[in-house]
């Protein structure tokens, strides 16, 4: 049987976690439960909570973590959510937390969805379809500043200019509307030479992608309350995929793992400017040579894990 899914950084994140059996973990990005069956098979007495906007992945995460056991909870809520719905439930520190920033090969797999560049599909890219924005809005509705600034920021394009001003002059006399369109006027917009030597419509659909599902803010947002949630010895694993969820990771990380410059050298420092969080690994872990030839869509990923203090 074809695996659905294939967790990415998958023991090197049950090991990162230093699992306790009796611990409250967390879960941030269930997805289709790959982390989280392992990590529920390791905590007999203790609890797993998990989040996941995507309707699809809780309701098939609850039927795989049922087969494992009954000591779970799954929110059907965006990670930035999970300190307040955690507080609400009574739960004020955890032994653990896991942020596995990638998407679930079945969403990218399901045409529906739109967030591949390689199946047609309408252009929509939310992975909460209660969402009200979605790439076909931005696409037709953005003005042309606002679409260079994205496609730049978040895709780190260096034609978002041509490509934007393409697309406003297409979607003048026809709505853009799925997915190939998009890729066409792309291809239209640079040029085949620059097109298949550059792929810059992986860069576009990640731009959209990001902005769809505000993925950044929300990043940049949850993880120092995510921190503060931790108890002492609490262990965090992010995964991340691309640069732009990797520097905001690396600078949170720095900033709460330093004392501030202004009191560098302050021999007694008061214990709300210590630092909170200890670095467990100065360089990212990479998928193995073995994961690599498994699993294709890893090769981007880099694991960073930090300990409570």
């Amino acid at each position: 049987m074809k695996q659905l899914h294939y967790s990415v950084l998958l023991n090197e994140c049950i090991e990162g976690l230093n699992i306790k059996e009796n611990g409250k973990y967390v879960d941030a990005t269930v997805g289709y439960a790959g982390h989280s069956k392992n990590i529920l098979a390791k905590i007999k007495k203790g609890h797993l909570f998990a989040f996941d906007e995507d309707e699809e992945a809780v309701k098939y995460s609850k039927k795989e973590l049922s087969s494992i056991g009954d000591n779970f909870t799954i929110f059907r809520e965006n990670f930035v959510n999970m300190p307040k719905v955690l507080k609400d439930s009574g739960i004020e520190k955890v032994d653990g937390i896991l942020f596995d920033l990638g998407f679930s090969s079945p969403q990218i797999d399901d045409a529906s969805r739109g967030f591949s560049f390689m199946l047609d599909a309408p252009l929509d890219m939310r992975m909460d379809n209660q969402n009200y924005l979605t790439a076909q809005k931005i696409v037709n509705t953005y003005s042309k500043e606002e679409l260079i600034k994205i496609f730049y920021e978040y895709g780190e394009e260096k034609l978002s200019k041509v490509i934007a001003e393409k697309i406003v002059l297409e979607r003048k006399t026809k709505k853009i509307n799925t997915t190939l369109e998009l890729v066409d006027i792309i291809l239209s917009a640079v040029g085949a030479n620059y097109f298949y030597k550059n792929h810059p419509e992986r860069k576009i659909f990640q731009a959209l992608r990001i902005e769809v599902n505000n993925e950044l803010k929300v990043l940049e947002e949850v993880l120092p309350q995510a921190i503060d949630m931790l108890s002492s010895g609490g262990r965090m694993c992010v995964i991340t995929f691309h640069s732009l969820e990797d520097k905001i990771v690396k600078k949170i990380f720095k900033k709460y793992s330093e004392v501030d410059e202004i009191l560098k050298g302050v021999k007694d420092i008061p214990k709300e400017y210590q630092p909170k969080i200890k670095i467990l690994n100065k360089k990212p872990i990479l998928p193995s040579e073995k994961e690599l030839s498994e699993n294709s869509r890893s090769h981007s990923a880099k694991l960073r894990i930090i300990e409570r203090i």
